[in-house]
């Protein structure tokens, strides 16, 4: 799939900012359903949700300030596994609005949850749980949160601390019998 501009790409990013209240959840991301993303059925594919959810993940990268300097300079985040679950169709033109809730962390690993909902109706039409890993591109191994980004993943976390669970977070996949 060819990879596409969103309204978000190429317009200054409002990064970090300790002197402000962090949103809970952060909602960092926002895009229209365009035709290249979608399928024979006339809705968007399952290749074009990982997308936006990828490209969710990359403005929580750099509210975090893991950027493209931050890339240069050696060090990542590598995705380590992603679970989406589709609830409802999207389609050409339609608005999508993600939110993104810190589950967990460690020295070195992030537990996010994105919410992908119709900006014009609020439905839920996927969810996305992904473990993150911080990598040393150099050495070729995962690596510690420099204390900066540590310090602004914790104050993330605290702020994050009173949302509920989502309810599919950590669920098997697998069909259940009746």
């Amino acid at each position: 799939m060819a990879r596409v501009t969103t309204p978000n790409e190429g317009k200054p990013f409002a990064g970090w900012d300790r002197d402000k209240p962090i949103p809970a959840p952060l909602a960092l991301h926002r895009t229209p359903v365009i035709e290249a993303w979608t399928d024979y059925n006339d809705h968007m594919t399952e290749s074009a949700f990982l997308l936006v959810f990828g490209d969710s993940s990359d403005c929580f990268f750099r509210y975090i300030g893991i950027d493209e300097a931050y890339r240069a300079a050696g060090q990542s985040i590598y995705t380590m596994e992603t679970r989406i679950h589709n609830r409802r169709e999207a389609h050409i033109g339609d608005s999508l609005a993600l939110t993104l809730q810190l589950i967990d962390h460690d020295a070195k690993r992030l537990h996010i949850f994105h919410t992908m909902t119709d900006e014009a109706t609020g439905e839920v039409l996927a969810t996305a749980e992904q473990i993150l890993v911080h990598v040393d591109m150099g050495a070729g191994r995962s690596s510690s949160f420099p204390p900066e980004i540590a310090e602004r993943i914790e104050a993330i976390a605290r702020a994050h601390a009173a949302l509920p669970m989502p309810p599919t977070v950590g669920v098997p996949l697998g069909l259940k019998r009746k």
